[in-house]
């Protein structure tokens, strides 16, 4: 069995790779660049290879560097996750940062109950439409739309984003009642340059085309166009899951079962070095089984 290098190497190797600056990894060990360098080159000099190509104000990984930097800073992750661990169990602070449409419309209405299985577990909410970077930033868990293909990242999928037309009984009143995808355009549009608008009128069989004489406004997010629907003040294009309860009690209609997607979905993702941590599998555990409620809404075997 081969020995191991100097753990205090690999330190500095991890942190000059993460960061790729020996002068900010001295500042995150509080060492000097000097002890730094000298550190990366007994790493070099055990494995008779460089791991850094050092030009001008910068360093880069070579080669080797690449493919010794991801598992090095796993281990080192796991390494922290188990004193954590050892520290808190499932307990502390659970730190989220997800989209405000996604905590808003979704997550709000049902956090209380993970709270009351999980008293001894704070949670606090990040809304932030960026990816969040976990090795920098103190997030334990992120729920994001997109692809699920984040390197590094171990991801679950939530929920296809799917969207169709809504709009309040009193407004589709107003018309005599919306029989037939192009009733839609006589009435105020909501977020017309939505490209989800373009996307569902194709698809109905209607030319976006009459969505220029709309007027514009955009309000910046799904849950604020929802209000604005609900008000009565237009027809907006929103997702199904997130408006349940409206559709039940009537203050939303919706007036077409077509139901399209962007083929992006919402994801449950976390560093898969702290997959076992207490906290994110207690989240994990209890967001699945909530999503596992809304299946028949969501439909998340649809194309």
């Amino acid at each position: 069995m081969s020995e191991l290098p100097p753990l205090s190497a690999v330190r500095v190797f991890e942190a000059a790779a993460r960061h790729l600056s020996f002068t900010k990894a001295a500042a995150e060990l509080g060492m000097t660049q000097a002890a730094v360098s000298y550190q990366v080159k007994v790493l070099e000099d055990r494995l008779g290879a460089p791991l850094f190509l050092r030009r001008p104000r910068q360093v880069i990984l070579t080669e080797v560097g690449q493919r010794l930097a991801p598992p090095v800073t796993e281990a080192f992750e796991t390494i922290r996750e188990a004193f954590a661990t050892a520290r808190t169990g499932a307990q502390g602070v659970l730190s989220i940062t997800t989209v405000a449409t996604f905590a808003t419309d979704w997550l709000a209405q049902r956090l209380g109950s993970f709270q009351v299985e999980h008293p001894s577990l704070a949670v606090r909410l990040d809304l932030s439409p960026r990816l969040v970077d976990f090795a920098r930033e103190e997030m334990d868990v992120a729920i994001r739309g997109g692809n699920g293909q984040w390197p590094g990242v171990q991801a679950h999928m939530l929920m296809r984003i799917n969207f169709t037309p809504m709009l309040s009984p009193e407004l589709a009143a107003s018309i005599g009642g919306v029989k037939e995808p192009a009733d839609l355009l006589k009435l105020p549009i909501i977020g017309k340059d939505d490209p989800w608008w373009g996307q569902w009128l194709t698809e109905a069989g209607v030319s976006p085309d009459g969505l220029r004489d709309q007027p514009y406004n955009s309000m910046g997010s799904q849950t604020l166009e929802g209000r604005a629907a609900i008000a009565g003040r237009g027809v907006a294009i929103l997702t199904p899951a997130f408006y349940k309860s409206e559709l039940e009690t009537g203050r939303l209609i919706q007036p077409f079962d077509l139901v399209c997607t962007d083929g992006k979905a919402y994801w449950l993702a976390y560093p898969e070095a702290r997959r076992n941590a207490p906290k994110i599998a207690a989240f994990r555990k209890w967001l699945l089984e909530e999503i596992g409620k809304d299946v028949p809404a969501i439909d998340l075997n649809s194309p």
